[in-house]
């Protein structure tokens, strides 16, 4: 049988979500606990690639078992809980479609990106710290009329990490949006796909907007030179939060 497992964890001590050689990442910690619960061999095939340091408050990814419904629900969830490292947390599981995807069924992905303007120790390596001085200058409208623009473009090469393997830099954006309240900045962007680096990237070019440093006329050729020398600076990774992913209800059994 095939099912969705539903996790978050924090990215702080991983290497991102995939496997890589010499370091250690969520899917390789999953993988091992599946593995040794389950007692057989569990491959998990994650929605996305999360980077260094990203975080997941709601993570999807699929794998297939034999012997997972030989557990009450109740009874995995506490028991894999147990085995996995506090970092990382399972929260749930569904069966579903022999062929459905995680990854590649995806409807919609939402991250957001969390700035704070005053230091607090309870949230090192949880969001990005900019000095108080630096946060009353974000301009809250100008962002969010240039999170208008990216609705009406499709084509964000701007923002991809160079020399990816990906056959398109195409993706429909449908809702982005800052929220500044108090000492805290939240910019949330929900798209069918993400590419590489893409959130970091916009962010850091919203911000130039927002700080005055480039116009809105500016971010729309910024876009439109499908250049990504031309966009501002990938934001620091801790900041960086998957939070939602949307699936088709016919996937599920």
């Amino acid at each position: 049988m095939r099912y969705f497992i539903y996790l978050a964890y924090n990215g702080k001590n991983y290497c991102g979500w995939q496997n890589q050689k010499n370091a250690v990442s969520v899917q390789s910690v999953i993988e091992n606990r599946l593995t040794i619960l389950l007692k057989e061999e569990i491959k998990v095939v994650g929605c996305g690639r999360t980077d260094t340091g990203v975080h997941a408050k709601s993570y999807v990814a699929h794998f297939d078992a034999a012997n997972l419904s030989s557990f009450e629900k109740a009874d995995f969830i506490y028991k894999i809980n147990s085995f996995l490292p506090f970092d990382i947390v399972i929260f749930d599981y569904k069966e579903v479609e022999k062929n459905a995807s995680s990854r590649f069924d995806a409807l919609k992905r939402t991250y957001e990106y969390h700035i704070s303007g005053i230091k607090d120790p309870f949230k090192n390596d949880l969001c990005h710290f900019v000095s108080a001085a630096r946060f009353k200058q974000i301009d809250v409208d100008l962002f969010n009329k240039a999170c208008q623009l990216l609705l009406k473009y499709d084509d964000f090469t701007s923002f991809s990490k160079v020399g990816t393997q990906t056959k398109t830099n195409i993706c429909k954006i449908v809702h982005a949006q800052g929220v500044k309240e108090n000492n805290y900045f939240v910019f949330s962007i929900s798209a069918d796909r993400f590419l590489r680096n893409m959130v970091r990237a916009i962010t850091g070019t919203l911000l130039d907007v927002a700080y005055k440093k480039i116009t809105l006329h500016q971010f729309c050729s910024i876009i439109e030179s499908k250049n990504r020398s031309n966009a501002g600076e990938s934001m620091p990774a801790q900041g960086l939060y998957l939070t939602e992913i949307i699936y088709p209800e016919k996937i599920f059994i």
